[in-house]
């Protein structure tokens, strides 16, 4: 009940801030008029459309504790769901056959997404799109974005490609088998049955023609790996581990990088980086060009590392001992941690929470003056030291930050 309350209080915010809802309805549908979407989509789209204050919860709602990749990882790339997709990869032969003719992307890959996206098509959300996307464009928060993403879904329900009772999917508007959201849908989606339709939702063609479509114009190069498991020499300079440092192959050999079954790198493949999900302690991967595509698709590394592991085993490839599960910071913590580093000289931009590339740049350099492994990683381990140093600073005088400190023990906006 209370979360419930919540939710309509955030509403009530917004609408304030606006109009209320009805009334930006009307305005909206006006617009749409204009855009070329007829009068009969919009009544079967949003006739019935109430404000739901349960996707505004879901939009603001920002979890405490993040996984850890191992426990991300052992979740998703299970037994069951790499059993599951070797039989569908045979079961659809022809059919991947096909699609990776024609765009290059590999049948394994393309499984993966199928996997984590929606369990293989079981899972694709029960949330009415139309609804949802109206709800969010409302919304003050981000209502450009979603505004225009409701605006491409009825432009999906004009051209016939399904019926406004039929769309549905989650509650951020991501749809059909491989999730795609309304503008992704437009631009990449194509007729893989060639029936004169796009359903992403019933045709499987579609979804799987629709996906390699969208890998392969996001810059997908055959015949090259997105990312492989490697075992680091002892000697290894951890300041070298980051998404964007790309090396020659034949360099990381020369250092002594390997995979991490022991065999020698993949020699025809171009450059790539590695990188360290669970920092130092934990496992390494090389990563390739096709790993920022994935990316694209998702900006979470552990969801592309995922996607990578999930392929490989498809494949029969030997199982690797599943990463260490290493402690991780929840977000008051990490906050906590932005919010020292920041005042001790280790500006991280905005402090927030959220590890991102600025937060990552200042624990490398933190890391770097107190010679410690420069693997850029938020553990409670550099918590603790980063709150001694802090201390120290504080007591000397020798803060350098007088920004806002926030109430930890208070949830987090």
């Amino acid at each position: 009940m209370r979360s419930a309350l919540v939710a309509l209080c955030l509403l009530t915010t917004a609408a304030q801030a606006q109009t209320d809802f009805p009334t930006w309805l009307r305005d909206f549908k006006q617009e749409a008029l204009t855009r070329g979407i007829s009068q009969t989509t919009l009544d079967s789209a949003l006739s019935d459309v109430q404000a739901a204050p349960g996707v505004i919860e879901l939009d603001r709602k920002q979890p405490e504790f993040q996984d850890t990749f191992a426990t991300y990882l052992e979740r998703r790339v299970t037994p069951r769901q790499i059993a599951r997709g070797q039989a569908l990869l045979l079961e659809h032969q022809a059919l991947f056959d096909e699609v990776e003719k024609r765009y290059g992307v590999p049948r394994q890959i393309l499984a993966a997404f199928w996997g984590l996206e929606t369990n293989y098509g079981s899972t694709m959300g029960t949330t009415p799109i139309p609804a949802a996307l109206a709800t969010l464009a409302f919304d003050g928060r981000r209502s450009a974005f979603f505004r225009a993403q409701l605006l491409d879904a009825l432009a999906i329900l004009e051209a016939g490609n399904v019926a406004a009772a039929d769309m549905k999917g989650s509650w951020a508007g991501a749809m059909g088998q491989m999730q795609f959201m309304p503008s992704t849908y437009r631009r990449y989606a194509v007729d893989g049955d060639n029936d004169s339709r796009i359903n992403l939702w019933s045709s499987l063609p579609d979804a799987l023609f629709s996906a390699a479509n969208y890998l392969n114009q996001s810059g997908w190069k055959t015949g090259e790996p997105a990312a492989l498991a490697v075992r680091l020499p002892v000697d290894f300079e951890w300041r070298y581990a980051r998404l964007y440092y790309r090396r020659p192959i034949t360099e990381w050999q020369a250092a002594g990088v390997v995979q991490a079954n022991g065999a020698p790198l993949p020699s025809q493949a171009g450059r790539a980086a590695i990188i360290l999900p669970q920092g130092a302690l934990g496992s390494a991967y090389m990563v390739w060009d096709n790993f920022d595509v994935t990316l694209q698709w998702n900006r979470s590394i552990s969801y592309a590392l995922a996607v990578a592991i999930l392929a490989e085993q498809f494949l029969g490839a030997t199982p690797l001992p599943r990463p260490e599960v290493t402690a991780s910071l929840s977000r008051s913590q990490l906050t906590r941690l932005q919010q020292q580093l920041t005042e001790i000289g280790f500006d991280v931009g905005v402090i927030d929470g959220l590890s991102g590339s600025k937060t990552e740049s200042a624990i490398r350099r933190y890391q770097a003056a107190q010679r410690l492994p420069e693997d850029g990683y938020a553990s409670p381990a550099l918590l603790q030291h980063v709150q001694q140093a802090y201390e120290t600073a504080m007591h000397a005088g020798k803060l350098v930050s007088t920004v806002a400190k926030p109430t930890f023990s208070d949830p987090i906006p």
